[in-house]
């Protein structure tokens, strides 16, 4: 009689209706003094593996990362399982990431995208998952930290394209956000919301 050697472990499956999740990191982080995408924790964990990790552990169904600054050296910095979506014009601002990323989301059937800053590696696969759950086509919010505005933020499909269109330059989706009445959703109590500027 055949005996199984070893137990099957069955992963638990993320909804179909999940959002996807997208890191920005294309900067060339002049601020900063380097590409943020090549950042690392003072224990050598790169920021772009955290925020990937934190978008997916939030139940995110797949995760792009926008990569243009040094993007051949931040590749290996990558989790398996994320796809990589390269900005050509990285240069010319956020906007560009912005637009590249949603036209990478498009691609699939994911209703709605996380959208998670590389430059904020504290932030918790819980604020992602606070913000995931409002999940559906029509859906547009965004974090906040004791009411100042933050990351992540969630913009539904049927959004996608308006917030294409209105970004320009480092002027990313905020201005889109507030004019169109984005929800709010308070996340202090999960962790602090800075993004990091300075080494």
């Amino acid at each position: 009689m055949f005996r199984a050697r070893y137990a099957v472990v069955t992963m638990p499956a993320i909804p179909s209706d999940a959002p996807c999740g997208l890191v920005l990191a294309a900067g060339a982080g002049r601020r900063f003094g380097g590409p943020k995408a090549l950042a690392r924790t003072a224990a050598g964990t790169p920021w772009v593996a955290l925020a990937a990790r934190a978008l997916r552990e939030g139940g995110c169904s797949e995760v792009l990362v926008t990569l243009g600054a040094s993007a051949d050296e931040a590749v290996p910095l990558l989790p398996g399982g994320v796809t990589v979506v390269r900005v050509p014009d990285w240069q010319t601002g956020v906007a560009a990431s912005v637009r590249a990323g949603i036209e990478a989301a498009a691609c699939g059937s994911a209703p709605a995208v996380v959208v998670l800053p590389v430059d904020t590696p504290d932030a918790t696969s819980s604020a992602v998952a606070r913000l995931a759950r409002r999940a559906a086509r029509g859906s547009l919010a965004y974090a906040t930290y004791d009411d100042a505005p933050g990351h992540p933020v969630l913009i539904g499909r049927d959004h996608w394209s308006a917030v294409a269109a209105s970004v320009r330059g480092d002027v990313g989706a905020r201005p889109y956000l507030v004019a169109a009445g984005a929800d709010a959703v308070e996340c202090g109590d999960l962790w602090s919301g800075v993004d990091r500027d300075e080494r």
